[in-house]
């Protein structure tokens, strides 16, 4: 007697694996998106970051940076005027955040994460040895799926495609 095989299932477990492959960068937009936008909080309520000087600031941190960065230009350019550089940056952060939280302009959002990565891990985090300590280069990495994906579900992006495609439809 030969034994026939039966069907694949495709209830439950396939449904759970396309809900899991349709919702997976979805732990990554929460990551991102909360840490930017407590990141870029936690930079505007400080008042010693907010100091061209002094412990904490970000006068401080770039003067000490200066001398290891891979691009010491940069560095020049945000001691120029230090806190102005700190509230560009905790305001490009914060919105950073928002934009990849509610998916708006996902992908923008993310080059503007991975190009805040990419500015800190060039200067701030460029002499951590062995690189992988520095979390500067991971951020960056961690930015290129929604780069490239954006945000497919669950965001004003799809949405907005959505009621678009219904109105020309």
């Amino acid at each position: 007697m030969t034994r026939t095989e039966a069907p694949p299932r495709t209830d439950v477990p396939r449904g759970l694996r396309d809900q899991a492959a349709r919702y997976h960068l979805l732990p990554l937009r929460l990551f991102l998106g909360v840490t930017f936008v407590y990141a870029g909080l936690d930079k505007l309520l400080d008042p010693a970051f907010l100091s061209a000087s002094g412990e904490g600031s970000i006068g401080e941190l770039m003067r000490g940076v200066r001398d290891t960065s891979a691009v010491p230009a940069l560095v020049d350019l945000s001691l120029e005027s230090p806190v102005g550089f700190a509230v560009f940056l905790a305001v490009a952060e914060i919105l950073v955040g928002l934009g990849t939280l509610v998916g708006l302009l996902s992908r923008t959002a993310a080059a503007g994460g991975a190009l805040i990565s990419l500015s800190l891990w060039l200067t701030v985090s460029w002499a951590v040895s062995p690189y992988y300590y520095g979390n500067d280069l991971i951020y960056l990495m961690a930015w290129t799926p929604l780069i490239l994906a954006g945000a497919p579900y669950l965001s004003l992006d799809s949405e907005i495609r959505s009621r678009r495609s219904r109105r020309t439809a």
